[in-house]
């Protein structure tokens, strides 16, 4: 502890997390102002941003309920989107396999790209830091970070003329994330095959189109991966 009130690993976290805060506050703006233009309320945005706390499912979500998507389309759709989530919980369970139950499922709930990312590297570098600790550090200061610019969002949209248009800042957001991930053939081919579905399967009825394409991309993902 070193005289500190909070553990020096935890603090480690909040450090190493913070550059990365720069996409993820914009990030959580869009998705308030989103779901002020899709028609939920401060507390329906705020419960959906802590219940899913996932930005791409999440946008996806509130795309859908705007579109009155049936639930079970909607549900579908963000758990598709969310799949990585469980190879990223493999890679990173034997980090805390010692822990009680209790906790690795709190901490499976605060689990995303970007914790994922920052625990796995350091507990690589530095082996003698705490895992808990560290990856609570990164993790929860993206979930209070998200949460605040949800409602900030939200609070901001509700104030802005629909003449104004936001709504082309969504699509903008899952591009931004897209075109990062697109660094080989496999991930290319599911992001260019999964958008040519989702667009040509946009006529589907009960909104499915967004369901179809995500599921075909990651078809053509692994089929490409597979071959190679």
């Amino acid at each position: 502890m070193n005289g500190s009130v909070l553990h020096e690993d935890l603090v480690a976290g909040v450090r190493d997390v913070i550059p990365l805060m720069l996409g993820i506050v914009p990030f959580a703006l869009v998705a308030g102002i989103a779901a002020v233009d899709a028609g939920l309320t401060l507390a329906e945005a705020v419960g959906l941003s802590v219940i899913v706390f996932a930005g791409a499912s999440q946008l996806a979500a509130i795309d859908l309920l705007g579109s009155n998507a049936p639930l079970a389309v909607v549900i579908g759709t963000a758990a598709v989107i969310n799949l990585r989530m469980v190879m990223y919980s493999a890679s990173i369970a034997p980090h805390f396999a010692d822990y009680a139950r209790r906790t690795r499922a709190a901490l499976a709930y605060l689990l995303t790209d970007q914790a994922y990312a920052l625990s796995v590297a350091e507990y690589e570098r530095n082996d003698g830091r705490s895992r808990w600790h560290y990856y609570l550090g990164a993790a929860a200061s993206l979930w209070v970070v998200w949460q605040i610019g949800t409602v900030v969002g939200v609070v901001v949209g509700a104030g802005v003329p629909d003449a104004w248009g936001l709504t082309f800042a969504v699509p903008l957001v899952f591009l931004a994330l897209l075109v990062p991930a697109m660094k080989d053939r496999p991930t290319t081919a599911a992001g260019l095959a999964g958008g040519a579905v989702a667009v040509a399967a946009a006529g589907l009825p009960l909104n499915l189109g967004l369901l179809v394409g995500a599921v075909s991309g990651i078809v053509v993902g692994l089929l490409t991966e597979a071959r190679e």
